[in-house]
C-alpha cells in the first residue's frame, strides 16, 4: 500500500479538506506539512461542519495526526482551534495529535510586522493574511526562530528572544510602530508553554516507526503549487514549499515514503488575493462561477477571483509536483453552463507559449487562448459513477485530462464525502 500526499495544483482552495477526509478513513496517520493558519480545509461529514486551518484533517476521524516541522505554529491560534473542534465533540489529546519538537512558531510581533508591511506597500501589497506566517518563515531561514523545543528551555527561550527582538524591532521602529518588550513576549511564551508542550514530539521518530510498521500515511499539504516560493506567481505566493517535495522535507521522512501524489484541482479556477491570473473572468459569467462555487476564503471570508479553467497551469503543477493522478472537485458548479471555456495556451507578446513563465513582467503580460467545449446544462451534483453524469460532463473531463497530462483518480460532485467517484485508489499504487 502506498503512503499518499496530497496537494493543491492551482492557487490553493482546490476543495482538499473533503478529498484529505476521504482518504484519512482509509490512512492510519494524517501528517500536515507545510503552511500555517492562514491555510483553512472545511470539512462536512453528515451535518456537521468543521472548519480547520492547523490540525490535520485527520483528528476528526480519531486517526494519529501530527503538525509536521515544515508548518510554522501559532501556539495561540492552535489552542484556539483545539477549543472549537473539542466544543464539536471531537477528542484531541496527545495520543491523537503530536506537535513537531522542531516547528517554528509563529508569535505576536510576527503577525504586527506583517499587517505594517502591506499596509505600507499599499498597492503594491502582496496579499497575505497578515497572520504573521511570512515573518516567521524568515526567522526560520534566519537561524533566528523560536521553536516548539525552546518552550521547556527557559535559558534558551530568554537567549533567543533577545536575538529575535533586536532584529524585529528595528524593523518595527522603521515602520512607526512600537517595540516588542522581551519581558512581556518572555511572560506569554512561558505561560502558552504549559498547553503547548504536552503535544510536542519527536515527528520524524514517529513517522519512521509508523512506516517500518507499515502503516499508510497521509501527507497533506495547503495552499497550491501556483503559490509555492519557488515554482509559484512570484513575488504574490505564500512563504513555503507547496509542491510535493516538501511533504518529506516538512515532516523529516525521506522522499521515498510518498508512494502517490494526488493533486487536488478544481474543475474552474480561483485565486484569492494580489497576483496574475490569465484566465480571470471580470463579468457576469465569473460572477456566477463565484456565486455557484461559493467561493469565499475558508479563513478570511475573502471572495476569491474566478476564471475558466487554466490547462497550462495545472500542467506545470503537474510536472514540478510530480502528481500521479488528481481529484478533480467541484464539476457540479459548472451545471449551469452552455458552453465552458479552457485556457490551453499563452500568447506572451505575439509569442504562443505552453508554461506560465517565470518572470514577473511575463506572468502579468501572458494573454489566454480559450478552447471552447460544450456545456451539459444538467445536474451532476451528488453524482457517484460515470453512469450518473451527462456526456458532455465526461467529455470535459477527458479533455481536461488530455490537456493536463494526468489521469483523474477522483471524481468529487458537491461537499459531502460520499458524492464521490473513486476511479483509481491512490493507495493501492
Amino acid at each position: 500500500m502506498a503512503n499518499v500526499a496530497v496537494v493543491g495544483s492551482q492557487w490553493g482552495d482546490e476543495g482538499k479538506g473533503k478529498i484529505v477526509d476521504w482518504l484519512s478513513e482509509r490512512a492510519d496517520m494524517v501528517v500536515r506539512f507545510q503552511g500555517g493558519h492562514n491555510a483553512g480545509h472545511t470539512l462536512v461529514i453528515g451535518t456537521e461542519t468543521y472548519k480547520l486551518s492547523l490540525l490535520p484533517s485527520g483528528v476528526v476521524r480519531g486517526k494519529p495526526s501530527i503538525i509536521g516541522n515544515g508548518v510554522v505554529v501559532d501556539p495561540w491560534a492552535l489552542l484556539d482551534e483545539i477549543t472549537r473542534i473539542r466544543s464539536q465533540g471531537i477528542s484531541i489529546t496527545p495520543d491523537i495529535l503530536s506537535l513537531a519538537d522542531n516547528a517554528v512558531l509563529i508569535l505576536p510581533l510576527h503577525k504586527k510586522l506583517d499587517q505594517a508591511r502591506e499596509a505600507a506597500a499599499g498597492s503594491a501589497k502582496i496579499g497575505t493574511t497578515g497572520r504573521g506566517i511570512g515573518p516567521a518563515y524568515e526567522d526560520k531561514v534566519a537561524r533566528r526562530a523560536i521553536r516548539v523545543c525552546d518552550l521547556a528551555d527557559e535559558q534558551t527561550l530568554l537567549f533567543k528572544v533577545e536575538r529575535l527582538l533586536a532584529h524585529h524591532n528595528a524593523l518595527l521602529r522603521g515602520f512607526g510602530e512600537e517595540e516588542a518588550k522581551g519581558d512581556d513576549l518572555v511572560s506569554l511564551l512561558k505561560g502558552v508553554a504549559p498547553q503547548i508542550l504536552p503535544f510536542s514530539a519527536p515527528a520524524w521518530e514517529i513517522l519512521t516507526e509508523s512506516r517500518n510498521a507499515g502503516r499508510r500515511i497521509l501527507f497533506e499539504g495547503a495552499q497550491g503549487a501556483m503559490l509555492d516560493v519557488d515554482h509559484g506567481t512570484y513575488p504574490y505566493v505564500t512563504s513555503s514549499n507547496t509542491v510535493a517535495g516538501m511533504a518529506a522535507a516538512g515532516s523529516g521522512i525521506g522522499p521515498s515514503a510518498v508512494g502517490y501524489v494526488l493533486g487536488i484541482t478544481k474543475a474552474y479556477t480561483t485565486r484569492v488575493g494580489s497576483g496574475p491570473f490569465p484566465s480571470e473572468l471580470k463579468d457576469g459569467v465569473g460572477q456566477a462561477l463565484g456565486e455557484r462555487g461559493r467561493e469565499f476564503g475558508t479563513v478570511t471570508g475573502r471572495a476569491r477571483r474566478c476564471g475558466w479553467f487554466d490547462a497550462v497551469m495545472v500542467r506545470q503543477a503537474i510536472k514540478v509536483s510530480g502528481i500521479n493522478g488528481i481529484a478533480l472537485t467541484k464539476l457540479d458548479v459548472l451545471d449551469a453552463f452552455a458552453e465552458l471555456k479552457v485556457c490551453t495556451s499563452y500568447d506572451l507578446d505575439g509569442a504562443r507559449i505552453e508554461r506560465f513563465p517565470s518572470s514577473m513582467s511575463d506572468q502579468a503580460a501572458v494573454k489566454p487562448n480559450f478552447e471552447t467545449l460544450p456545456g451539459w446544462e444538467s445536474s451532476t451534483h451528488g453524482a457517484r459513477s460515470w453512469a450518473d453524469l451527462p456526456a458532455n460532463a465526461i467529455k470535459y473531463i477527458r479533455r481536461l485530462e488530455e490537456l493536463i497530462d494526468a489521469p483523474v483518480a477522483l471524481l468529487s460532485t458537491s461537499p459531502q464525502r460520499d458524492d464521490t467517484i473513486l476511479v483509481r485508489d491512490p493507495f493501492a499504487d
